[in-house]
């Protein structure tokens, strides 16, 4: 019997001039549902001075702690400077009334809803912390990647290591934040799709993309962010 595959677009998206309001979701499934799965340095004296040459100043290297999972996990990705601190920090509180530090390790937020704890775990996009991605792929029910929509010179490299990641497993749930849709200059929802190419992901798993954008001095989300965070949880509960 031949497989049938529904496929879904549905899309928001925000403008912050005129108070429009855009949204767009792309959702790709199949009709079967995939079973889840120290170097030596010499000292020289000089007899006439007999003076040590200053030794050389040591290095601190940089000590990236590991964390280990607690509940369902949920894997935030995305290149430095994308803005996925400041989107977790806003789904667990609700808010960003301050200035959150960009992540230099890992970066672990959980929520409760009933009986469920789901973890959202951040790994830092910087080049040192991104061998580390691929190793929790494994521990993730659903991917969320984040790419800054107003940085299009870093759509290359946002693609290239998105599909590298996805490689690793053909039916992860993807949901891609299109986040800094209030900068200037932030590409539509329909560019980012071509620019990463998402329509070769695969179409053997859920993909939803969707626009945000977080503002200091919010003291509530703005409704994106909370469609965003909602969506996730439920694509958790329902992958249970």
């Amino acid at each position: 019997m031949p497989v049938v595959r529904e496929a879904a677009v549905v899309g928001l998206a925000l403008a912050v001039t005129g108070g429009v309001a855009y949204v767009i979701w792309t959702y790709v499934s199949s009709g079967e549902k995939p079973k889840q799965e120290p170097v030596k340095i010499e000292k020289e004296t000089r007899k006439e001075t007999a003076q040590k040459a200053p030794e050389p100043a040591k290095q601190t290297p940089t000590i990236v702690t590991e964390t280990k999972a607690t509940g369902k996990q949920v894997l935030v990705l995305g290149l430095e400077g994308a803005g996925k601190t400041s989107l977790l920090h806003c789904f667990a509180s609700g808010s960003l009334e301050q200035d959150v530090a960009p992540t230099q390790g890992f970066n672990a937020v959980s929520i409760n809803r009933e009986d469920l704890q789901i973890e959202f775990l951040e790994i830092g996009g910087t080049e040192n912390l991104q061998p580390y991605w691929k190793r929790y792929m494994c521990k993730a029910m659903v991917l969320v990647f984040v790419v800054d929509s107003s940085n299009a010179a870093q759509f290359p490299l946002a693609k290239r290591h998105l599909h590298e990641l996805l490689e690793t497993d053909l039916y992860l749930p993807l949901v891609v934040l299109a986040n800094k849709q209030d900068n200037q200059g932030a590409c539509s929802i329909t560019t980012l799709h071509e620019a990463l190419s998402l329509e070769e992901v695969g179409d053997q798993r859920k993909l939803f993309l969707i626009g945000t954008h977080v503002r200091k001095g919010d003291t509530e989300v703005n409704s994106a962010v909370q469609d965003a965070r909602d969506l996730i949880i439920q694509m958790v509960q329902d992958g249970r």
